[in-house]
């Protein structure tokens, strides 16, 4: 299969699939996305983070106030419902200091805290800077949805995206995208996939670039 049909069929960004509408650059789908980034970057099933973020969308939860306002054992009470029963305590404590922060420091709208970045390390230091539990995984995540949207998401692709590069010999994600005229989020997505639901699942497909 030619890697440019692979796109078309498993590039779907994450936050396309959740119903979020990044391109409509509205504070609140990005705050939805960014909420949904910190449930998949755990080491758990993907269906399970997507459950949750479901949880948490039937509630209502989906702002900082909201987030902040429906306190710790409600979160915990969300995050069990969508069988995030593995991580419930420590991620509430997260989400509290993480949202409670951007709230504070930014009026709950991440397009702020973007405008005010000097440049795409200055962005990423700033959402890390939002509460200790946003590392490297949680940003490579968010941000690689934002791409195309926002002026400094330039983040580095994370471990198995880079391992699909590397076998796949894609050297540079935009340089690609522009030679097989596809959109560089949907390459990244569908790579990830690759890496994660055919290499590392031992499962046989043949991608030519």
């Amino acid at each position: 299969m030619k890697l440019k049909d692979f796109v078309e069929q498993y590039g779907q960004p994450y936050s396309e699939m959740l119903g979020i509408d990044l391109r409509s650059r509205r504070p609140e789908e990005a705050l939805k996305w960014f909420l949904a980034a910190v449930l998949y970057s755990k080491p758990i099933r993907e269906s399970s983070a997507t459950k949750t973020y479901r949880c948490f969308e039937r509630r209502g939860v989906l702002t900082a106030k909201r987030i902040i306002q429906t306190g710790w054992d409600g979160l915990v009470s969300i995050l069990d419902e969508g069988g995030y029963t593995r991580y419930d305590f420590s991620t509430a404590d997260k989400l509290l200091e993480v949202f409670g922060n951007l709230e504070k420091l930014y009026g709950g709208d991440l397009n702020k805290l973007h405008i005010v970045s000097k440049d795409p390390r200055d962005l990423e230091k700033r959402l890390k800077a939002l509460g200790k539990g946003i590392g490297d995984t949680t940003v490579s995540i968010f941000l690689r949805d934002l791409r195309s949207l926002w002026e400094r998401a330039d983040p580095t692709p994370s471990p198995l995206v880079r391992s699909a590069m590397e076998k796949l010999e894609v050297k540079d994600l935009k340089a690609y995208a522009l030679e097989a005229g596809v959109d560089v989020v949907r390459l990244e997505t569908a790579l990830l996939r690759y890496a994660k639901d055919f290499v590392r699942k031992e499962i046989e497909l043949e991608l030519t670039p």
